[in-house]
């Protein structure tokens, strides 16, 4: 059993440059408690999202870290010159001794496309083109480019550490999008309800079998807000008002610009957690709650989102460490006595 870390990166209530320096902490702290990858968001001009530039803080990622892997969820494609972030991604891997994982994607919102004067309308094509430029690059070790003299092939003067390229995921919320994801061998992600991703995991188990017999299933993670307490009245008491202030960040731009969310998320945890994308209480009741959500979903790799809103530092620590060192302990216990 696996698991690992979502991270929006919101900012919260604290000035930036803490907040860089306390979210290393927190990354060198997922390291120790044995998540296995660390994913995170990319956004732009908002509060939801402090790594505007998903290389440049997994750089620093990189040298806090030694076996935890991590990756952007996503690299928002369009907004890219292809060979620059081909570039990016190669230097990644090569700097972390080959623990990079990489997903691509069109952006949760067009405002945020047509920040970069790109037409939201366009994204889809441009995706496609700029993640074709890319694998083929990868997996070939050249790539066409423009000349003076017309197009040149060139070897890449970087090139992945792994091979043919560092493993790849994608965000689904759709059977189609997990159908498209099997078929080329990706590993996903989802963070809607159970409701909506079972049939998502469904697709992807037989569109995987039937394009790849008896290969190993990739991993098909589950994201959801963890608060790890003591007792379930002080993690919930955290829950409320850290999630609270993560809402104001995630509604920052929809309610500054006046547009809608695509994949919107309730105001309030209660209401998240209701509906099962979120929880909050002591050991025990976490890890009932993980299984259950694995189980029902379908779905072999948990992902947690445990920094958020306005938690303090030492408020994630605490909630990571007990995550650690009883919620893993008793799934994978149980996991290992459980009949085949």
């Amino acid at each position: 059993m696996e698991f690992g870390v979502f991270d929006h990166l919101d900012l919260g209530e604290r000035p930036h440059e803490r907040f860089y320096r306390e979210r290393l902490e927190i990354v060198e702290a997922y390291e120790r408690a044995g998540f296995h990858s660390y994913h995170v968001a990319e956004h732009h001009l908002t509060p939801l999202g402090m790594a505007p530039s998903p290389s440049v803080f997994l750089a620093a990622v990189a040298q806090r870290t030694k076996r935890l892997r991590f990756g952007p969820m996503v690299y928002v494609a369009p907004l890219y010159h292809p060979l620059r972030l081909l570039e990016e991604i190669c230097m990644l891997d090569q700097m972390s001794g080959g623990r990079l994982e990489v997903a691509f994607g069109r952006g949760a919102l067009p405002a945020e496309v047509r920040f970069f004067d790109v037409d939201p309308a366009q994204t889809e094509k441009t995706h496609q083109e700029t993640v074709g430029f890319i694998l083929d690059a990868l997996s070939e070790g050249e790539v066409t480019v423009t000349a003076e003299s017309g197009k040149r092939r060139l070897p890449l003067a970087i090139p992945p550490l792994q091979k043919p390229h560092p493993p790849l995921w994608y965000g689904v919320h759709s059977p189609e999008a997990a159908e498209r994801a099997a078929r080329r061998g990706m590993n996903v992600v989802g963070l809607d309800t159970v409701a909506e991703l079972k049939p998502a995991f469904a697709r992807f188990r037989a569109v995987w079998k039937e394009a790849r017999g008896d290969a190993p299933l990739p991993r098909m993670g589950l994201g959801r807000f963890i608060v790890v307490g003591k007792n379930t009245n002080e993690a919930r008491a955290l829950a409320r008002r850290a999630y609270r202030s993560w809402h104001e960040s995630f509604t920052y731009l929809s309610s500054r610009m006046g547009f809608g969310h695509r994949h919107s998320r309730p105001p309030e945890f209660d209401a998240i957690a209701e509906d099962g994308r979120a929880f909050a209480g002591d050991p025990e009741g976490v890890a009932e709650y993980v299984r259950a959500q694995l189980a029902e979903s379908g779905a072999n790799y948990f992902v947690g989102q445990f920094a958020f809103g306005n938690l303090s530092l030492e408020e994630t620590l605490g909630s990571i460490a007990l995550f650690s060192d009883e919620v893993m302990t008793m799934l994978k216990r149980a996991a290992r006595l459980a009949p085949a």
